[in-house]
């Protein structure tokens, strides 16, 4: 694991080559900033166009907590990746393994800039466990532990 980096972002071109996710499933828009091992913060711009956002709910459209929950995933991930120098390709996997204690805060609407965190806390097993955390003008509006099982398939 690598820990002794200096912080450094990812634009969106360089988080697809992280993720497998495409619209309109990809939540993360840009990495601000990453830390191998540590910490990763990351941006996603909620627009009204969002597909969601038609259904839930019309009349106050609201992001839906499960795509929060997605987008705190989607960066652990990243965090993931980045931290055991792996870039993933087909045969690659990231499983979502659980979560625990998770808040929502308030609503995030069209409009508000979703800043995405997370944190490595520590691995075992096979599974690694993050602190996650949402904010919006930097007011917290979700957190969650999130443990995930990344890393590759022969």
């Amino acid at each position: 694991m690598t820990t002794d980096r200096q912080p450094y972002g990812l634009d969106i071109t360089a988080v697809m080559r992280q993720l497998p996710h495409r619209y309109p499933f990809l939540l993360v828009d840009r990495v601000l900033e990453l830390v191998p091992g540590k910490t990763i913060r990351a941006l996603k711009n909620v627009t009204i166009n969002e597909p969601f956002f038609p259904g839930h709910f019309p009349h106050r459209p609201v992001m839906p907590g499960v795509m929060i929950l997605e987008a705190l995933a989607q960066v652990a991930g990243i965090l993931a990746f980045q931290t055991a120098g792996v870039v993933p390709d087909e045969s690659t996997k990231f499983y979502f393994v659980g979560m625990d204690g998770v808040r929502f805060r308030r609503p995030v609407e069209p409009g508000d800039q979703l800043i995405l965190k997370a944190s490595f806390q520590r691995a075992m097993r096979g599974i690694w466990k993050f602190a996650t955390l949402a904010e919006v003008d930097n007011i917290e509006v979700c957190c969650a532990e999130m443990m995930v099982s990344p890393g590759a398939s022969g």
